[in-house]
């Protein structure tokens, strides 16, 4: 099983997150996915869409998309991510380590308060 996604986030009443792609093996196969999305991926409200406008953000791994439909205006953010732990298998944690050009993980606890907080 890959440790790669590809994701919707938007706010709809709620802030939510959609996974459009799961379980990609690379990050290369995780951009390939997101840069087909970006003009496929439809929310799952029902738009009847006029037009989109397409943004790239600096760090080239997120989009913002916009959606003009006949009524509204629809914005979300499609980006990667990579699964760096997982409670049901701790080597996720190790792979994701191991990967290419992967954020490391932090040693001990992950939830504490930051110093300076």
């Amino acid at each position: 099983m890959g440790n790669w996604v590809v994701i919707a986030e938007y706010y709809s009443d709620v802030y939510r997150t959609e996974f459009i792609c799961r379980g990609l093996e690379t990050k290369d196969q995780a951009l390939k996915e997101l840069r087909a999305a970006l003009h496929t991926y439809v929310p799952s409200k029902n738009i009847i869409e006029k037009r989109r406008h397409v943004y790239r953000f600096a760090d080239q791994e997120s989009y913002l998309v916009v959606i003009k439909g006949k009524l509204t205006e629809w914005e979300c953010s499609l980006r990667i991510a990579e699964l760096v732990s997982d409670s049901t298998d701790p080597t996720v944690a190790k792979r994701a380590q191991t990967g290419d050009g992967a954020a490391e993980v932090a040693e001990g606890p992950q939830d504490g308060i930051p110093p300076g907080y």
